[in-house]
C-alpha cells in the first residue's frame, strides 16, 4: 500500500511532500518527492493519561470514537473497573480492548481502593499489582493517589513503587497542588507524571524536579488554558490527556481539539506533536509509529496544518476511519458487575438537625476540587433539607457493595431548581451518589441506579429516564453514537427541566466522592476532610 502527502516529520522539523510505502504493518520505505501535495501526513494523535471507563464505553466502542478524532492509542489507567472487579476487571480492558484495531496500553492499578475511607468492591494488593507488572500487556504503573503514603515512607506505598521499578515500567503520579519539600521527595520517590496541576507555577515546580506534566482537558477538569504555555516554553516536558471524557464529548472532539486550540495560541506545530505524540511513546515505551522507516504504520492525513480537519485515520497501516466516520466493527463483550444492595427507603435520607452550623461542599464549575464552607441549614420540622434558594441541596453516597444506609450531606452551587440526579460512577470506589431538591426525588433516583444494577439517573416532575451501565455499573457496550445520545438526553434534562446550570453535571457529581482530591467530599462513610485527610462531622456547634 502507498500512501502519498506532505510528511510532517517532528525529529527533523521539516514538512515534505512523500510517498509512504506500508507492508506487514509497518512503514518500510518513504520517498520524497518533488511536488507538494493538499493533504498531509501527520504522527497519530495519543491520550498519554485516561480512564477509559469515564466513556461510559467498553474499550472496544471507545476505539471506534477515537479514531475518528485522529486517536490512535491512549495509555489508559484502568483503576476504575479495578475498584468494582479487582483484576478480572482490568484483564476484561485488556481482552476487549485487543478485540479491535486500537493501541490500548494499560497500567497496573496502584490504588485500589484509592483509601481505606471508602467501600470498593475489590483490593489490590502488592501480590495482584505484581502480577499485573508481570504481564507484557501492562505498560507502567497506574497514578499514586496516595500521596501521603509516599511522603510518609508507608512501607506498602514503597514496595509497590520499588516492584515497578524493578520490572522497569513507569509510576505514573497524582498529587493535586502538592509543593515544596514534599513534592520533591513524592518525585524522588521515583514517580515520573503529574496530571492534576491547575497553575502554572505548581506544574513549572514539578518540572524543575524532573516530573514530566500531562496537560489535561476533560469533561469535567479543565486545565489547557492555565497550561498550554507549557508546551512552548518545556516542549520535552509536556504530554496531553484527557484524564476523563464523557461520550458526549468524545464524539465532538479529542486529542485533536487540543492541538488545534494549541494552534490557535500560536505555537510551533513541532512542539504540539511532541507532547500529542512524541513524548508518550518516548516516556512509556510504546509501539506506535512517528513516521519513521520501520516504523508502525500509525498516523493521520489532515486537510491542513491549521485547523487539522482528520480525513483518515490509519493504525498498523489499516484505515480505521475516513471522512468523520468510525470503520470499526462493534464487537460482542460479555458484561461483568459486583452490585450488592437493596432499594433504599427515604427515610434513610433524613438529616436529623442540630444546633450550630454544618459543613458545605463548595463546587466550581470546571473543577474537580472543591472547598468547604460553613453555613446556616435550613430546618424542617426535626431535619435539615436543601434550600433552593440558597442553592443549598443535599448530597448522597449509597454503598453498592454491601446493604447499608447511605451517608448524606450538602453541596453548593450544583445549582439544580428541582428533581435529582444519581449516577453508580462516583470515583474512585464507584458506589452510587445523588444529588437533589427532595429526599423523594433522590430516594427514586438511586433506586432506579440500584434496579438497573448500575447507569446514570435524572428524575423530575414524576418523569424518570436512566442510562444503563452494566459493564461494572460504569460502562455499556452499546453503539457510543447511540450512547452519546441517550446520555445527552438525560443530560439536558438536567439542565433544561431542573435548571442545573453546570456543563457536566454528572461528570462533576462523580468526583463529589473522590476524596483524594481536596478540599471537601463526602463517600459512603461520610463527609471526609481531603486536607487533614479524615472524616468530619456534617454538624460544627
Amino acid at each position: 500500500m502507498q500512501i502519498t502527502g506532505n510528511i510532517v516529520d517532528i525529529f527533523s522539523e521539516t514538512v515534505y511532500p512523500a510517498t509512504i510505502t506500508v507492508n506487514d504493518n509497518h512503514i518500510v520505505s518513504i520517498k520524497r518527492e518533488h511536488v507538494p501535495f493538499n493533504r498531509y501526513i501527520v504522527p497519530g494523535l495519543i491520550d498519554s493519561h485516561i480512564h477509559i471507563e469515564s466513556s461510559m464505553l467498553i474499550p472496544s466502542e471507545f476505539a471506534r470514537l477515537a479514531v475518528v478524532c485522529g486517536t490512535v492509542a491512549t495509555v489508559s489507567d484502568p483503576h476504575e473497573i479495578a475498584n468494582v472487579c479487582g483484576v478480572e476487571g482490568v484483564r476484561f480492558m485488556i481482552e476487549n480492548g485487543g478485540s479491535v484495531p486500537f493501541k490500548f496500553y494499560f497500567g497496573a492499578p496502584s490504588c485500589v481502593p484509592a483509601t481505606p475511607f471508602e467501600t470498593s468492591g475489590s483490593y489490590l494488593g502488592i501480590d495482584e499489582i505484581k502480577e499485573l507488572l508481570m504481564s507484557d500487556n501492562i505498560k507502567y504503573l497506574s497514578e499514586m493517589m496516595n500521596f501521603p503514603g509516599v511522603i510518609n515512607n508507608s512501607p506498602n506505598v514503597i514496595a509497590i513503587l520499588n516492584l515497578a521499578k524493578s520490572y522497569g515500567k513507569p509510576r505514573d503520579g497524582h498529587a493535586p497542588g502538592l509543593r515544596g519539600e514534599s513534592c520533591k521527595k513524592y518525585i524522588d520517590a521515583g514517580i515520573t507524571t503529574d496530571h492534576e496541576c491547575v497553575t502554572i507555577e505548581e506544574a513549572l515546580e514539578k518540572i524543575s524536579y524532573g516530573m514530566k506534566i500531562h496537560i489535561r482537558e476533560g469533561s469535567a477538569a479543565r486545565n489547557f488554558d492555565e497550561l498550554v504555555s507549557l508546551i512552548h516554553s518545556h516542549p520535552d516536558s509536556v504530554m496531553l490527556c484527557s484524564d476523563d471524557k464523557h461520550p458526549d464529548d468524545l464524539v465532538t472532539g479529542h486529542i485533536n481539539d487540543m492541538v488545534k486550540r494549541a494552534i490557535k495560541h500560536g505555537i510551533d506545530i513541532m512542539k504540539i506533536l511532541r507532547a500529542a505524540s512524541l513524548n508518550p511513546v518516548k516516556h512509556y515505551g510504546l509501539d506506535v509509529g512517528l513516521l519513521r522507516e520501520g516504523d508502525y504504520a500509525d498516523f493521520i492525513i489532515v486537510d491542513n496544518l491549521t485547523e487539522l480537519n482528520i480525513l483518515e485515520t490509519y493504525i498498523n497501516g489499516n484505515l480505521v476511519a475516513k471522512d468523520g466516520k468510525t470503520l470499526i466493527k462493534s464487537v460482542m463483550a460479555k458484561p461483568l458487575n459486583n452490585f450488592n444492595t437493596q432499594r433504599k427507603p427515604e427515610k434513610d435520607l433524613l438529616v436529623a438537625a442540630k444546633p450550630g452550623m454544618i459543613k458545605a461542599i463548595v463546587v466550581e464549575d470546571g473543577q474537580i476540587t472543591t472547598k468547604m464552607e460553613l453555613v446556616k441549614p435550613k430546618i424542617e420540622g426535626l431535619y435539615a433539607v436543601s434550600d433552593t434558594s440558597r442553592d443549598l441541596l443535599k448530597i448522597a453516597v449509597v454503598n453498592r457493595y454491601e446493604d447499608l444506609p447511605p451517608a448524606v450531606g450538602f453541596i453548593k452551587n450544583f445549582g439544580l431548581k428541582t428533581g435529582a440526579i444519581a449516577s453508580s460512577i462516583a470515583h474512585d470506589s464507584h458506589n452510587i451518589i445523588a444529588v437533589g431538591v427532595s429526599d423523594s426525588d433522590i430516594c427514586k433516583g438511586v433506586n432506579l441506579v440500584i434496579e438497573n444494577r448500575g447507569g446514570i439517573a435524572a428524575v423530575c416532575y414524576g418523569k424518570e429516564d436512566i442510562l444503563p451501565l452494566p459493564f461494572g455499573g460504569i460502562m455499556t457496550d452499546v453503539d457510543g453514537y447511540e450512547t452519546a445520545k441517550r446520555y445527552n438526553t438525560i443530560s439536558d434534562m438536567t439542565k433544561e427541566e431542573m435548571g442545573c446550570p453546570l456543563r457536566a453535571p454528572f461528570m462533576l457529581l462523580s468526583f463529589m466522592a473522590l476524596i483524594v482530591i481536596p478540599s471537601l467530599k463526602i463517600s459512603n462513610k461520610g463527609l471526609f476532610d481531603v486536607d487533614n485527610f479524615t472524616f468530619t462531622e456534617l454538624f460544627m456547634p
